[in-house]
């Protein structure tokens, strides 16, 4: 299956709507993605110029330094961490939470409110 499909499936699964990401726009992106440290939590803002919206981290707390989120290309997430990209087409307002063997998908319009996460 390809990328989109696979998110067109994850939206189905959790009854989103389904928003395609182009792999040159930017997300943010926690450096603690890369490494073992779980889980991984992904929320979509309102896209802005350039951005997708999207936010991911590792851990349990997102930290408040403003140099926490670096961006970076769609197209590179697999070599930050693989299996990420397939909730990428969830639309702005929804969030992800996986684990090993755990995956938790919500709608959370508090994102779609600017200053909110």
């Amino acid at each position: 299956m390809s990328v989109s499909g696979d998110q067109m499936e994850v939206c189905s699964k959790f009854g989103a709507d389904y928003v395609a990401t182009s792999i040159n726009l930017k997300l943010g992106v926690a450096e603690n993605v890369r490494g073992d440290l779980q889980p991984v939590n992904g929320m979509r803002h309102l896209p802005g110029e350039g951005t997708t919206g999207w936010f991911i981290y590792a851990g349990e707390e997102m930290s408040s330094e403003a140099s926490f989120f670096k961006p970076l290309h769609v197209k590179h997430l697999d070599e930050w961490r693989l299996g990420l990209t397939q909730y990428l087409g969830l639309a702005p307002g929804w969030r992800f939470l996986v684990a090993d063997g755990y995956e938790d998908v919500w709608f959370d319009p508090k994102l779609l409110v600017d200053g909110e996460d």
